[in-house]
């Protein structure tokens, strides 16, 4: 009865290692994080007098957090978004895949799809080489003010993100 009872232990474990070699570890964003990030970037662009919106997708582009600031345009709701997505999706910066389009034509054919914003200003979070979001923002007088806004909003929560 002991070997069958030892084997049956066995073969349990080797089962349950199986399951556990199938599931993928990821971390997250909190939901603390998150509004932080959007807080701090809508606040640096309305300290520059900027109307701006900030959304924080999480790795798979599902918007986690938004903020849209005082007078932002309602265009720039989906901008920021799309931008975030679009970082979140490619798993890069978007300024990066803006300049891979000059390269590799057929590549903006992609920015068809819905969410796929081809314009910089996306940003991804990465905790090590793991992407679990993307900051995206709109509504400043140009894309490098944008950027500056998503920026702040990154820099309020990366020591955060060990």
């Amino acid at each position: 009865m002991m070997p069958f009872l030892l084997s049956a232990l066995g073969a349990a474990f080797l089962v349950s290692q199986a399951h556990a070699q199938g599931l993928l570890q990821t971390n997250r964003i909190s939901a603390d994080l998150a509004n932080q990030a959007v807080v701090a970037a809508v606040a640096k662009c309305a300290s520059q007098s900027y109307a701006e919106t900030a959304v924080l997708v999480d790795a798979d582009g599902v918007q986690q957090a938004m903020l849209r600031g005082d007078r932002a345009g309602a265009h720039t709701l989906d901008s920021a978004f799309s931008k975030a997505y679009t970082a979140a999706s490619f798993k890069t910066d978007t300024t990066a895949l803006v300049e891979r389009s000059k390269t590799v034509p057929v590549f903006s054919n992609l920015f068809k799809l819905p969410h796929l914003l081809l314009l910089g200003r996306g940003i991804v979070i990465k905790v090590g080489d793991e992407v679990v979001g993307a900051i995206g923002a709109a509504g400043a007088p140009g894309g490098d003010l944008d950027d500056a806004c998503a920026r702040a909003g990154l820099d309020k929560i990366k020591d955060q993100l060990k």
